[in-house]
């Protein structure tokens, strides 16, 4: 299988290549410096890197690296600096996701056959809410979310990013299907270890959240790509991933 991945330079991105990789996949991405993937280009053979921008790049270059893939995934996010989160550009998550639909759309229906819906997977937050599931949260949660969305520019980019596919490609889109991963309290490690996952929150988003390793987290979304059943159990849902306690 092929997959497109946004971001993969980042800390839970590059975990996602290195699994699809080692799996045998065909991994495509973009990078604004193609060095920092040097090891895993020289490791795997099946891994294209195109240098660039994916929100600069023009449409055809775009399409080109999309065509054909059975997936696209999007682990991007805004760096955790002042320049990251309140520079330019404000709504990368959203533009982004909205830039790779577009051109999975163009691609599908240049293509001789109608292939089944190219699946789309988005790494989002806990903190965002599930509109289409009645998700209540404490009184405090709800505050310090609402202070989030006024004060951080990225945690409504990443509500805008899981609207836009909740909303304007919805359930039933003939050429996109998605799902919106929202992992709790990120942490590091090398291995991939027990985890769980639920449609909604299940501890608190804020106060008595949980955690849950970029790694396992990675793992999750490669399952969701490439086995059938994960897929169709959480096509079209927001699920919410932590480790295992």
């Amino acid at each position: 299988m092929k997959f497109f991945i946004a971001g993969a330079t980042g800390a839970t991105g590059r975990h996602v290549a290195t699994l699809l990789l080692q799996q045998g996949h065909h991994v495509v991405t973009v990078a604004r410096n193609p060095a920092a993937l040097q090891n895993e280009v020289s490791l795997y053979p099946n891994l294209k890197v195109a240098a660039g921008s994916l929100l600069d790049m023009a449409d055809r270059e775009l399409d080109t690296l999309i065509s054909g893939c059975d997936g696209v995934i999007s682990c991007l996010g805004h760096n955790l600096t002042f320049k990251g989160m309140f520079g330019a550009p404000r709504l990368l998550c959203r533009e982004a996701v909205e830039r790779m639909a577009h051109s999975i759309i163009r691609t599908r229906r240049q293509q001789a056959e109608q292939q089944p819906p190219t699946k789309f997977i988005l790494m989002n937050t806990n903190g965002n809410r599930n509109r289409d599931l009645d998700e209540k949260l404490s009184i405090g949660d709800r505050l310090v979310v609402g202070i989030v969305r006024l004060l951080l520019p990225p945690h409504r980019d990443n509500e805008l990013a899981a609207e836009f596919l909740r909303k304007d490609i919805g359930q039933n889109h003939p050429d996109i299907s998605w799902t919106i991963v929202r992992p709790d309290g990120l942490v590091n490690s090398d291995q991939v270890s027990n985890y769980e996952s639920f449609p909604s929150p299940v501890r608190g988003v804020v106060f008595n959240s949980g955690q849950v390793s970029r790694i396992n987290v990675a793992y999750f979304m490669t399952r969701l790509a490439c086995e059938a059943s994960e897929w169709q159990k959480w096509m079209g849902q927001m699920p919410v991933v932590y480790n295992a306690e």
